[in-house]
């Protein structure tokens, strides 16, 4: 059975807690992408990315019944996404962040550009990385970050605010030089 069009993501949650397949299918595939793509960006194995994927859906899933609509759904459900984050970084406490898989910016980004931001972005300590991902990957509200992370909303401001300088300090600090010719010019 489908979803008639116009349910909110509440809707759907109060019929999945129910016992609806028909609405749990419908936030799945409302979020799938979403939340794939926010372990993918901080994943460097997409295999990973959609394990961790599927285990926030069962999460969900086995959560619904006590679902109460406090908030946006999509804070709630980005909640437990970076629970399951959270919980998979210390159980793999040992795995090196060998690589950081960012997907460009745009697609008119040079690649030296993406390496660039890789590596200013790897650089950052991880609460400065998540926060700044959350923001700007996941495009989350101010209000949904401190929802997601459990803090207050002037923390995430403070937050983010030293997160982007510390981006942008690591940014300056690997500014090339400009190559200057044998005659004395640029």
């Amino acid at each position: 059975m489908t979803q008639p069009p116009g349910l909110t993501d509440d809707d759907l949650m109060t019929e999945t807690r129910g016992g609806s397949q028909a609405a749990f299918e419908a936030l799945f595939q409302r979020y799938r992408e979403p939340i794939w793509r926010f372990f993918r960006l901080r994943t460097p194995d997409a295999g990973i990315a959609q394990e961790l994927a599927q285990d926030t859906f069962v999460a969900l899933l086995e959560g619904a019944r006590r679902y109460k609509a406090k908030g946006v759904f999509r804070s709630y459900l980005f909640s437990i996404a970076y629970n399951v984050l959270l919980a998979d970084r210390r159980k793999q406490a040992n795995r090196h962040a060998e690589s950081f898989a960012l997907e460009p910016a745009s697609p008119s980004a040079g690649c030296d550009d993406v390496i660039w931001l890789r590596h200013a972005m790897a650089s950052l300590d991880e609460g400065d990385r998540e926060i700044l991902m959350l923001r700007e990957y996941e495009e989350l509200s101010y209000q949904e970050i401190a929802d997601v992370r459990g803090i207050p909303l002037n923390t995430v401001r403070s937050q983010l605010f030293r997160a982007r300088m510390a981006l942008k300090s690591a940014l300056e600090a690997r500014t090339p030089e400009p190559v200057r010719s044998s005659h004395g010019g640029y």
